[in-house]
């Protein structure tokens, strides 16, 4: 019989031949799974255990098949992306934890770029994974002089390393990316406008149309989340219903994938997020819209779209095809963990776990958004705050933690005031987890308060020449009352 093959050697046969982007991306695939692997066990086992000599010895093996193949080994994060001599590796379910985890440790270590420009032994393997799992030093452009030096020290010359860059072909996959997720909010936003008057009109919507809508959201957020995420914060005041249908949905998806969902889970849940208020549909838009304070028939009006969410799902022409699940997040999502909240329930069970993720999206995304009875909308990280910190709000811990993971301490879109008298907007949550005090923000206008349009974007974990932070928060303020809409500099 046979002795199975090791699982680089089988990785290696299934690759084909060298010459081509296919090649190098699916070694380079091979390549970030073996480091990830190898990362792990240094920092599970003692460096002499055989679990981490097999680890080294397979990524020894890929990267010099790498190598000798293409003449070079390079790789490099930009952003969320990762690259292997110049070829962008796809992120997928499959792969997510793998990128995550490398994107983390080299931003924490401020390595941008590995080169390996000989073949590495053992022992050069260990010593730069091992000095990349313990950086030395406060920031991370100093954890990367650190790292230099003690590579030099300990004579290891096999690797090239370099901080993180930017190239045009950076820019341009960004600038691809950015577009893409324009379309698809777009085209989001037009398909739960009409599955939603359908509905009010008694006809039947395009079921197949709204699940394209869901499939390239869940896609959108697992090519590149960020540029999606920051079209949230648009909230179309006249088509409020439908952006928030649409907002939830994008949250949602993206909590979910922090959460650990399969692509179909994924899925499920994106759709039960975009119908979450489809019974917004049966309540007469006047009582919807009305800006004063409702009466109690009128409370019970709005009160009751949850049940009559359900309702409209099972009267659809194509309800076979919706989820059950669908249905239970549509009557559950205004639900607390105690059952509380409306509709009341008559008998006590547990929510389900989509409706806890949709609660929590739905509620940031309505308390962020100006609506007609809330003309003021409330600041986004102050929202966040109280999702976390107060209890009587009813909603899972876990999911508001890994919610704040997410969104950072200051969610993308809050308007902050800086301590070099500049305004800015929060563009991103810092890839740093150190940092999450410390997003990426647009600059928009100088210490004088002249506004820049389309920004500047920075990192705010950037350290001066003297390793101090070149710019910090020291509080969020109204956009409005510097007559800035938030949503412009994200379109």
């Amino acid at each position: 019989m046979n002795r199975p093959t090791s699982r680089v050697s089988g990785s290696i046969a299934q690759v084909g031949d060298a010459g081509g982007e296919g090649f190098v991306r699916a070694m380079g695939r091979n390549f970030i799974l073996g480091l990830y692997g190898a990362l792990r066990s240094i920092r599970m086992y003692p460096i002499e255990n055989s679990v981490v000599q097999k680890s080294l010895e397979e990524l020894t093996a890929i990267a010099e098949e790498l190598r000798s193949k293409e003449g070079e080994l390079e790789f490099r994060v930009s952003g969320e992306f990762i690259f292997v001599n110049s070829t962008r590796l796809r992120l997928d379910l499959d792969n997510y934890t793998t990128f995550s985890y490398l994107l983390s440790q080299c931003r924490g270590s401020g390595v941008g770029v590995i080169r390996i420009v000989s073949r590495p032994a053992a022992r050069d393997w260990t010593v730069l994974l091992a000095f990349l799992l313990q950086p030395q030093g406060e920031v991370p452009a100093d954890r990367f002089a650190t790292l230099l030096q003690r590579l030099d020290t300990t004579g290891v010359t096999a690797f090239e390393l370099a901080p993180p860059v930017e190239s045009e072909d950076d820019e341009k996959h960004r600038s691809q990316s950015k577009e893409a997720a324009k379309r698809t909010y777009a085209q989001s936003v037009a398909a739960t406008k009409e599955v939603m008057n359908s509905v009010r009109l008694g006809q039947s919507p395009n079921i197949r149309k709204v699940k394209r809508v869901v499939q390239g959201i869940v896609d959108q957020i697992l090519a590149d989340e960020t540029s999606l995420v920051g079209l949230t914060t648009i909230r179309d005041y006249d088509d409020y219903t439908f952006t928030h249908s649409v907002n939830v949905c994008i949250f949602g998806v993206a909590l979910g994938r922090r959460l650990g969902l399969t692509r179909l889970q994924l899925y499920d849940l994106g759709l039960a997020a975009l119908f979450h208020d489809i019974g917004k549909s049966r309540v007469p838009l006047a009582v919807v819209n009305k800006p004063d304070l409702l009466t109690d028939d009128e409370w019970r009006l709005i009160a009751s779209h949850p049940w009559m969410g359900v309702l409209a799902l099972f009267q659809l022409k194509e309800q076979q095809e919706f989820p059950y699940r669908s249905m239970m997040v549509a009557y559950e999502h205004h639900m607390r963990r105690d059952v509380t909240g409306y509709p009341r329930s008559l008998r006590t069970k547990a929510i389900g776990f989509f409706s806890k993720i949709i609660a929590v999206a739905d509620g940031f995304d309505a308390a962020t958004s100006r609506r007609s009875y809330q003309t003021e909308p409330m600041n986004p990280a102050s929202v966040l705050a109280e999702m976390r910190d107060n209890p009587r709000r009813g909603m899972d811990p876990v999911i508001v933690k890994a919610f704040v993971n997410l969104l950072g301490i200051y969610p993308v879109g809050t308007f902050v005031v800086l301590d070099t008298f500049e305004l800015a907007i929060v563009h991103s949550n810092n890839p740093n987890p150190e940092m999450l005090s410390r997003p990426m923000a647009l600059i928009v206008s100088d210490d004088l308060g002249n506004v820049k349009f389309p920004g500047e974007l920075v990192d705010l974990a950037e350290p001066d020449e003297s390793g101090n932070f070149r710019r910090t928060i020291i509080k969020t303020a109204d956009p409005e009352r510097y007559g800035i809409r938030v949503g412009d500099y994200f379109i």
